[in-house]
């Protein structure tokens, strides 16, 4: 029986997020280069983003490339760019009424991956299904330390005061503000860590996390994941009494 099966899609995660992890060790095992494992990456990004769409998840979140990926070799660099630039399949997006965006230091990535991002974003805008958005250029330490910024900057400027400074201010800045939190992290590979993953937005997320490496992370591993978040009770700092 699939896991699809016993999944309540009246309960379905508004927003998931996922880390995935584990492209070079999948390739490595076969005795293949590490770009071949980020091939066979990006053709479960496809698979699962369709799949969430038709789910019926608004908002998928993908950490695509950190800002600490910067460090790796400059030959596996630039495979990456080439192979985001490849990958990025807008007819796909069309026919699923997916809207397509992007959140991270952008201006990092080469001009042409910078043009082919802009222009799929313009494209898609109009779309009002799922929003995958890919984390690129990003980190949690990144984009919190830009949301400082910005905010000491409206505060010199006279645009704000140190008073009206709240969580809720302070999450109007940073570059997710357009979505809600996670409700469910999926993180494959094995390793147990968020490694600089939305760390704002995940304060009360559901965390799940699975041996699978990413090219082999199917439907029903995705099945499973969103049925094992099912089966949990989300309490916020609350009593069960008082969810109840």
């Amino acid at each position: 029986m699939s896991y699809k099966e016993e999944i309540d899609t009246n309960r379905i995660p508004q927003h998931v997020a996922i880390i995935m992890d584990g492209n070079g060790r999948w390739a490595k095992q076969r005795g293949r280069e590490r770009s071949y494992g980020h091939q066979a990456g990006a053709e479960t990004v496809h698979l699962i983003a369709e799949e969430a769409a038709r789910l019926g998840v608004k908002y998928l979140t993908l950490y695509t490339f950190s800002t600490e990926n910067w460090g790796r070799p400059a030959e596996e660099v630039s495979a990456l760019m080439g192979l985001l630039f490849d990958s990025i399949e807008e007819d796909t997006f069309m026919k699923n009424n997916i809207r397509f965006r992007v959140i991270g230091d952008i201006k990092k990535l080469p001009d042409y991956v910078q043009s082919r991002l802009n222009t799929c974003i313009e494209h898609t805008s109009g779309n009002t299904g799922m929003n995958l958005i890919l984390a690129l250029s990003y980190s949690s330490r990144w984009e919190i330390t830009e949301a400082a910024r910005h905010i000491a900057m409206a505060v010199k400027d006279g645009k704000l005061t140190a008073d009206e400074i709240d969580c809720d201010m302070f999450a109007n800045y940073l570059s997710t503000s357009f979505m809600p939190d996670p409700d469910l992290l999926i993180r494959t590979g094995g390793e147990l860590r968020l490694s600089n993953y939305l760390l704002w937005q995940c304060a009360y997320s559901e965390l799940y996390f699975c041996d699978t490496y990413w090219p082999d992370f199917r439907e029903e591993e995705f099945y499973k994941a969103i049925r094992d978040y099912q089966k949990r009770e989300r309490r916020f700092g609350k009593t069960s009494e008082q969810i109840g």
